[in-house]
């Protein structure tokens, strides 16, 4: 009989939106790089010294943009509680990286766990669980109608030039008012709004697969003024890019 939690440490490669499900509760966190989430009509980055809580069961989509090292927990759903929501993404706290990472000495094995080790695994479920009830606000909509995902597409294809509403209507084929008002019915979001979340989360991006300058990573993202690429992105996050980039090492 499989452990009731194990951890395990992965390194994955590029590589484009794949459908996870898994039948144990999944605790993903990564510790290098950053990878995307999709369920339920919302995408959610997931930079280092994030995570996210999985629901046993669970179909999500995933996509990794960059080289990414991830480090993992399964429990097993008689172990803990039901998640509080299907998939949750927020910041870990010291102590949670702690227990995680003395966890981490427990992999998959039909040896059950010592007793210390179930302690463990315990009171980091009990931590997790408790910080997934705070989810990350870096999140954007995903879309339902193949219209809007098709608009949404084409603007973060287009996050790196002053990209027009206008311009993106014509290409989906719609008149602006209507598309506008597929993005309030879908997403409860206007489209420049939308179009800054993607902004922040492509610049979250770029901060965790390297150390370039955050100037350049405003332009690359499309702003012109790095005073309003400041201000766009403490607004969604609470930190300033040089700040948010801070938080990725322990």
């Amino acid at each position: 009989m499989t452990r009731q939690a194990y951890s395990f440490v992965r390194a994955f490669v590029p590589e484009p939106a794949r459908d996870l499900r898994v039948d144990r509760h999944y605790l993903l966190c990564a510790s290098a790089g950053a990878l995307r989430l999709e369920a339920q009509g919302q995408a959610w980055l997931l930079p280092p010294a994030r995570a996210a809580l999985i629901e046993a069961g669970r179909a999500i989509r995933v996509s990794i943009p960059q080289p990414v090292t991830t480090a993992s927990v399964l429990f097993d759903a008689g172990f803990t509680p039901p998640p509080p929501a299907p998939l949750t993404v927020f910041d870990l706290t010291p102590l949670a990286r702690a227990l995680l990472a003395e966890c981490g000495g427990w992999g998959e094995s039909e040896e059950p766990l010592p007793a210390y080790a179930e302690t463990l695994f315990a009171a980091l479920a009990a931590v997790t669980w408790r910080l997934a009830e705070r989810p990350s606000p870096v999140v954007v909509p995903a879309g339902k109608s193949p219209e809007l995902r098709r608009a949404l597409r084409l603007t973060e294809e287009r996050l790196g030039e002053q990209v027009r509403f206008e311009d993106v209507a014509d290409r989906v084929g719609l008149a602006p008012r209507s598309l506008a008002r597929r993005f309030e019915d879908e997403t409860g979001m206007t489209w420049r709004a939308v179009l800054r979340r993607m902004r922040v989360m492509r610049a979250i991006e770029l901060l965790a697969a390297d150390d370039a300058p955050v100037t350049g990573i405003a332009f690359a993202v499309g702003y012109t003024s790095l005073s309003a690429f400041n201000a766009a992105f403490r607004e969604l996050t609470g930190r300033s890019p040089t700040q948010y980039r801070a938080s990725f090492r322990p």
